[in-house]
């Protein structure tokens, strides 16, 4: 589904309206245009499904990696930076930090795939639940591990600066799959290199 380009610049004209402003007046009259292509950036993800994510983005390396033999080599990638906006007031989720490990399998992801499918998922509605959720299936079909986690720690600003307006709260998630989610030792040590 393509984004709407002009449909948004007629609704960002009628909020402007509904706020009691005139979006003819200068500072406003571009607004909705510029709006709309903000949006057509910040909300790019939601164009695309996460296998087609996987697909964009997948780009692979053959390694040696004997899962019995190894048992627990991890790649961990720590500290991508993403944003998003959340699904119940389009409120911004910010200062979010994502963790992204896995047990390799025959081959392993370019390392900045991980960032891209990262930032590529946050650019949609979402819940800091289904961003790690999503992040996980898709590192899952692309390097064709079982064994992702997926740890995300970020500050919502629909409690951060309304509502509640708890300035320093921080909401942790984490998604585990395959052996992260039933060896606690491995889920454990991935939890230590997200602090």
């Amino acid at each position: 589904m393509a984004i709407d380009q002009k449909a948004i610049e007629e609704h960002i004209r009628g909020i402007l309206t509904a706020l009691g402003d005139d979006p003819d007046r200068e500072g406003l009259r571009d607004t909705p245009a510029r709006t709309a292509r903000m949006f057509l950036e910040m909300f790019e993800g939601m164009n695309y499904t996460n296998d087609e994510i996987a697909q964009m983005f997948n780009r692979t390396f053959e390694e040696d990696f004997d899962p019995v033999e190894s048992g627990s080599d991890m790649v961990v990638v720590r500290d991508i930076d993403i944003f998003s906006h959340c699904e119940h007031h389009l409120a911004l989720m910010y200062d979010m930090k994502v963790t992204v490990a896995y047990i390799p399998v025959g081959k392993v992801i370019g390392l900045s795939k991980i960032a891209r499918i990262a930032d590529m998922v946050s650019k949609r509605l979402q819940l800091q639940e289904r961003i790690g959720a999503d992040i996980a299936e898709i590192i899952q079909k692309v390097t064709g591990s079982a064994d992702v986690a997926v740890l995300i720690s970020g500050k919502h600003s629909c409690i951060n600066a309304r509502g509640i307006k708890k300035p320093d709260t921080k909401t942790h998630t984490s998604t585990l799959r395959g052996r992260f989610r039933t060896d606690p030792l491995l889920a454990a040590r991935v939890e230590r290199y997200s602090e």
